[in-house]
């Protein structure tokens, strides 16, 4: 590990939190299973999610998975006799997990998921929550719930037909087949599809593009764009969306944004 880079005290040795300058790096670190997400896992990622938003260096939050096979390749299904096999324990389990996820789509800085290999059924449901996903050429994408029998809530179809409309939601579910990463960015389900060997690379490059910009801005719009897609049409909470956007103009960095455009030189945004 680099010099520079501080990793956080170990949860779970299945998690590890990393900062390094402005990102702070979250990876599934299970490669044995393909980064399967087990109960522990899943516990530990409010916690680092916490110790990210209260840091105010890091600007941009990354997913990954251990390894090159795999990002998420779903839940640790060897978990599944103990915890998920009466629909009492189904249905707790399925409230512990959307705490979780809930947590990680709500945060407070832009996340992005950098997927590499396979990604799977639950592992789908968690780049859902993220704001950006890209993605190496050699991913692989499936939601296998009709091979198994397995019920989705309405929370998480709700999710994937929000980023790739219903008919392709529709396709996923019924046929359960492996997607390619093309596809995947046919449909809208990644944002961008890059080399395998250039992924971290770029996906550095992304996050120094959005570290440079204001973060009271980025939060404003994630915001209201959770708004937007999470609520019935005409429900937005819109005196939320205006106190953001009055935040924003009242903010030192909104001054040092002109200040910096008429100086013809980088503004030094510093989220306050």
């Amino acid at each position: 590990m680099p010099d520079d880079v501080r990793r956080l005290p170990e949860i779970t040795k299945y998690m590890v939190a990393e900062i390094d300058g402005a990102i702070g790096w979250i990876t599934f670190n299970k490669p044995e299973r393909r980064n399967a997400v087990s109960t522990d896992m899943w516990e530990a990622l409010p916690k680092i999610l916490d110790d990210f938003e209260a840091n105010p260096a890091v600007r941009v939050i990354v997913l990954k998975g251990a390894g090159d096979k795999a990002f998420v390749s779903g839940a640790d299904i060897s978990q599944f006799e103990q915890a998920r096999n009466t629909p009492e324990q189904v249905a707790e389990y399925e409230r512990f997990v959307e705490s979780c996820s809930d947590r990680l789509r709500h945060v407070g800085k832009p996340t992005i998921s950098m997927i590499r290999g396979w990604c799977v059924g639950g592992g789908v449901a968690i780049t859902l929550n993220t704001d950006i996903r890209i993605c190496s050429d050699d991913s692989r994408f499936a939601i296998p719930a009709a091979k198994l029998g397995l019920g989705y809530r309405v929370t998480g179809i709700n999710k994937l037909v929000a980023i790739v409309g219903p008919a392709f939601a529709k396709e996923i579910f019924f046929t359960a087949r492996a997607f390619s990463a093309d596809e995947a960015e046919r449909m809208g389900l990644v944002n961008r599809v890059v080399p395998a060997a250039e992924l971290e690379d770029y996906v550095r490059q992304y996050c120094a593009t959005i570290a440079d910009n204001a973060p009271m801005t980025i939060l404003a719009v994630k915001r209201e764009v959770e708004e937007i897609i999470g609520k019935v049409p005409g429900h937005v909470d819109r005196d939320l969306c205006d106190t953001l956007v009055k935040a924003c103009f009242a903010s030192a960095d909104y001054k040092e944004g002109r200040t910096a455009f008429m100086e013809k030189r980088k503004p030094a945004f510093q989220g306050r």
